[in-house]
């Protein structure tokens, strides 16, 4: 069932919990995540990142996620997850999205705010719900698509003010904005954490008591089931979820690569069968831990 972001929010707020919010760069990715969605009856959040356009292109993405969205009884959000552009967002949207995501969270505060207030604008239109990002997710990663190769920890500044998100800055953002859903920065990081995260989850009640309204965590990666958790009850309401469930394809994979070498006859619609089917798995533990079953 196709719905906007505004719509699984909604769930999220009501039942105090997170939804996953997965990206999709392949057909497999996709099936493995509402195959996830299905089994445990959650909604999701199925997204496409323009980084991953080396291996699917944003056109044949929306396809495959539309097509997915619109087969299954889950209720399922198709959006752009750190879309570059008033370009690129109305682009999302002539393809079908119903949720874009603009991140200009890189530029100076006042143009983040005009940014995302004219995609919120030209979005609201059409009935699309619009996510923006106010302070800084770092990156953490070893050869991933996601972002520099570097990791970067609250020791790093002087003032982690300056990178994490402030409640009077988020308290204005969403009154200049009027956006559906903020990603707050609070120590989370994106890839292959080598590191372990330094969190300030109190942060998150902070910024909820001063504007109250769905949040979004990007960057997962390192975090236990007890902070995840944590940030899911101090008002997280959408968790971006990714490496680790690709991790986790390569992995069946690689387990079986033996058994592969072996066989003379290796049909190679097995091979995206063995990752696909340990992606669900995966998606299926975080789906628990994001609505508090596990």
């Amino acid at each position: 069932m196709l719905v906007s972001l505004h719509d699984v929010m909604k769930i999220a707020e009501r039942d105090k919990i997170a939804i996953g919010a997965f990206n999709v760069p392949n057909w497999e990715s996709a099936a493995a995540i509402i195959g996830a969605a299905e089994e445990t009856d959650m909604p999701v959040v199925l997204q496409y990142a323009p980084v991953h356009a080396q291996f699917l292109s944003m056109e044949d993405a929306a396809e495959i996620m539309l097509y997915f969205a619109k087969k299954t009884k889950v209720p399922v959000c198709v959006h752009l997850d750190h879309g570059d552009s008033f370009e690129r967002c109305m682009q999302a949207i002539r393809l079908g999205f119903t949720s874009v995501m603009i991140d200009a969270s890189a530029r100076p505060y006042e143009e983040n705010v005009a940014t995302t207030a004219e995609v919120v604008r030209a979005s609201h239109a059409v009935g699309v719900s619009v996510e923006a990002e106010v302070g800084h997710i770092f990156t953490s990663v070893t050869g991933s698509v996601e972002g520099p190769a570097k990791i970067e920890t609250k020791d790093s500044f002087a003032d982690v003010d300056d990178v994490y998100t402030r409640p009077e800055t988020a308290k204005d953002f969403k009154e200049k904005t009027n956006v559906d859903a903020l990603a707050i920065a609070f120590g989370t990081s994106h890839g292959i954490y080598v590191a372990k995260p330094v969190l300030d989850l109190d942060r998150i009640t902070a910024i909820k008591k001063a504007v109250d309204m769905p949040f979004v965590m990007h960057g997962g990666s390192g975090l236990s089931k007890e902070e995840f958790q944590t940030a899911i009850r101090n008002g997280i309401r959408k968790i971006n979820y990714y490496t680790y469930m690709t991790m986790s394809g390569g992995k069946a994979v690689k387990a079986q690569t033996d058994r592969i070498k072996a066989d003379d006859h290796v049909f190679f619609h097995d091979i995206p069968g063995i990752a696909t089917q340990a992606m669900k798995e995966d998606v299926k533990q975080a789906i628990r831990i994001f609505n508090n079953t596990l």
